[in-house]
């Protein structure tokens, strides 16, 4: 299988790193730019494509790979908006590669974060309690609690814009900061709904993330997830896992199987949790109908994602069922994440597990890429000092663990 990984990010390394450990298969990754992650790698052949967003480009170069390479291809991505332009234009591409996502309308139901509310209160999974305004739409009256909770409920729509403060999440923490973030989005040409959530309390230390993987019957073959010890928290990458804890999460997956069943989901869906201090229920935010940027975690725990893929498209043999590994993911320095985890048992747990790096890997290895796999570690460093300062020892996991309040975010 020829795996065509659309992106340049940690996310696509990851992916071709799962079918190079897997089956020695070197992946073509297509990304708008060059970038570092995927630079002077030799398990990848890196096609730069600048008009990648547009779907004709995006078929016809799919079209061209698979003509000029050996086959069959599978096109994959960890992006949502190139999901859904591959859903989309599935009868473009299904005489020559696998498209292994669901269809539209389902990814629609998902991916509209409104929708994903109603269905989460239909089945009874926990959920924030969540309305809905326009980018540009007056606030008006909203029967929520401050601090809440703002992101956009397009994100192919927020991706296009661009705005002073603009971030993937936004902590609102009074109506004027609400009804300042709807005019900016609006102003810069977001129109589309905005997803407005009561804040559930705790720092990064209470996120969880959990992954599926339903086959083309719906049947869950996997589900597998952690317990996330340091999210980032620049704007642009803001709630991305830093470092992951793996372990079973019985409440978490018990309801992530419900909601894949209850849809008749097929492939992978990744969830992001967090669970309420107060009760200890774990909310379900959205579910990211693919594998998530820091799917690593999941190969690393002997649950290599290539394998239900050519399983569920290919070879038709399915992974041994085995208890999976319990890891230590992290994108950042060993020393830092000591910084962050101040509860003493979690700090024992974190040591005594086998910690693993998305791009570190032994079997692919030049002075160029591991300088800068290095410099990127450090670089954590600086990005944690500047938008998430370490927590005074006794405090909690760097507190207030929560995103950056609008009002007080400089970046564009």
């Amino acid at each position: 299988m020829h795996p065509v990984i659309l992106g340049g990010d940690a996310g696509a390394y990851s992916l071709a790193r799962a079918f190079h450990e897997g089956y020695g298969v070197r992946s073509t990754v297509v990304s708008i730019r060059p970038t570092p992650n995927v630079a002077h790698s030799g398990i990848i052949r890196n096609v730069v494509e600048p008009r990648l967003d547009d779907p004709d480009v995006l078929v016809e170069l799919i079209r061209r790979i698979a003509a000029a390479g050996p086959g069959p291809v599978i096109a994959l991505t960890c992006v949502d908006w190139y999901v859904r332009a591959l859903a989309e234009h599935r009868d473009r591409l299904e005489d020559v590669a696998i498209v292994p996502y669901p269809s539209v309308d389902l990814l629609d139901r998902v991916m509209d974060k409104l929708r994903f509310s109603e269905l989460c209160q239909e089945i009874g999974v926990p959920h924030p309690r969540t309305e809905v305004r326009d980018g540009g739409e007056p606030v008006g009256d909203l029967d929520l609690r401050y601090p809440l909770i703002a992101k956009p409920g397009d994100n192919t729509a927020w991706h296009r814009v661009s705005f002073r403060g603009k971030a993937k999440v936004h902590l609102v923490r009074d109506r004027d900061e609400l009804a300042a973030l709807l005019t900016a989005a609006g102003d810069a040409g977001y129109r589309r709904p905005v997803i407005i959530q009561e804040y559930v309390p705790g720092d990064d230390s209470q996120m969880r993330i959990m992954t599926t993987y339903s086959d083309l019957t719906g049947e869950v073959r996997m589900a597998w997830g952690g317990r996330v010890l340091l999210e980032e928290h620049t704007p642009g990458t803001l709630g991305n896992p830093a470092a992951i804890l793996t372990g079973p999460l019985p409440q978490v997956e018990a309801d992530a199987r419900r909601l894949v069943e209850h849809l008749g989901w097929t492939g992978f869906a990744n969830f992001d949790v967090k669970v309420d201090p107060r009760t200890g229920v774990g909310h379900f935010f959205e579910l990211n109908p693919r594998t998530g940027r820091s799917n690593y975690y999941l190969t690393a725990s002997g649950l290599n994602p290539a394998a239900y893929w050519m399983g569920d498209h290919l070879t038709g043999f399915w992974p041994p069922a085995a208890e999976p590994l319990e890891v230590l993911y992290r994108i950042v320095p060993g020393f830092l994440l000591d910084r962050y985890v101040q509860d003493k048992q979690m700090r024992a747990a974190v040591r005594r597990a086998r910690a693993v790096h998305p791009l570190k890997y032994g079997r692919d290895r030049s002075p160029r890429r591991d300088a800068w796999v290095r410099l990127a570690e450090l670089n954590q460093v600086r990005k944690f000092s500047q938008y998430h300062p370490a927590p005074e020892a006794g405090e909690a996991n760097g507190s207030p663990g929560e995103p950056v309040p609008s009002g007080k975010r400089d970046v564009a």
